[in-house]
């Protein structure tokens, strides 16, 4: 009979572990949890992530305690594992108190075990997802100090690196960078924030200068743009936004052949004509009298 509690017995010559009930039952909930994951059920996925958090509590080898068992690889592993699909998890819902929440009880498991277990391939696309929501909140002091805690290798690696590029673009008012990075983001997960980071651009602009003072200057200057180049201009990151927002505000545009067109309405719009000759004759008399004066 093989022993109890993870005590090794010696069966045809090799030493095997039988496996502790909790961890066995943890990893079949845990099971189901991907298998809801996978076909996207996210009310299922949390459910069943509540109820892990609470079996997770009864192994004494995790944070905060980490005292020493037969299974503490084991359970520090599958622990992990499971913080790691709750954050992206919270992603998905697009819930960022719980990703903040979930961040947090992750976190020990990158800073507190170096050597205990191997690293984990997710541990960087998090790192890096966790400052670029700190970078959407505007958090920019925690931004850096979490950064600052990171080794410098760190910054080798494409997630850190796009989030610090990010923040260097967003300070410098690079604002068509930012919005350009959503097309390069180094991991699927990062679309959701940088959504929302590119509606944080779009404000920040348009409490400069509005986007139907753009929208009138282009109009005035061009006779026609092409779709790409409109919607870097008024900074919409798709064609339906772009085609939505000339539908409402700009009626007499018209999309065709891959370019917005201003003709019509240039020609429906009053004429002012700037009396030119008038203003030269003016000029010129000013001249006269300062010189005279003079």
């Amino acid at each position: 009979m093989p022993g109890k509690g993870g005590v090794g017995v010696k069966r045809g010559g090799a030493e095997e572990t039988e496996m502790d009930p909790k961890l066995v039952e943890v990893t079949q909930v845990f099971d189901r949890f991907k298998a809801a994951y996978t076909r996207n059920d996210l009310q299922t996925c949390s459910n069943l992530l509540t109820e892990l958090k609470v079996m997770l509590t009864k192994f004494p080898s995790l944070p905060p305690l980490f005292q020493q068992s037969p299974n503490a690889v084991q359970e520090l592993m599958i622990a992990r594992d499971i913080y790691e699909h709750a954050v992206v998890l919270s992603v998905k819902a697009e819930d960022q108190d719980a990703f903040e929440r979930d961040f947090f009880q992750l976190k020990p498991y990158y800073t507190d075990i170096c050597g205990i277990i191997p690293p984990s391939p997710q541990e960087y696309p998090i790192l890096g997802l966790n400052l670029l929501r700190l970078l959407v909140q505007n958090r920019i002091a925690e931004f850096h100090t979490e950064l600052e805690l990171l080794p410098s290798s760190a910054l080798e690696n494409s997630c850190i690196k796009h989030a610090v590029e990010l923040e260097q673009s967003f300070m410098e008012g690079a604002y068509n960078r930012v919005l350009s990075a959503r097309q390069s983001v180094p991991h699927e997960t990062y679309v959701y924030f940088m959504d929302l980071l590119a509606k944080t651009v779009r404000q920040v602009f348009q409490s400069c200068l509005s986007q139907d003072e753009i929208a009138g200057c282009s109009e005035k200057a061009y006779e026609y743009l092409s779709i790409a180049d409109a919607k870097q201009i008024l900074m919409f990151s798709s064609v339906k936004e772009l085609s939505d927002y000339i539908a409402e505000e700009h009626p007499k545009w018209k999309i065709t052949n891959g370019c917005v067109f201003f003709q019509e309405a240039k020609d429906s719009a009053p004429c002012k004509e700037i009396p030119s000759l008038q203003l030269i004759n003016q000029t010129l008399s000013y001249a006269k009298e300062l010189e005279r004066i003079v």
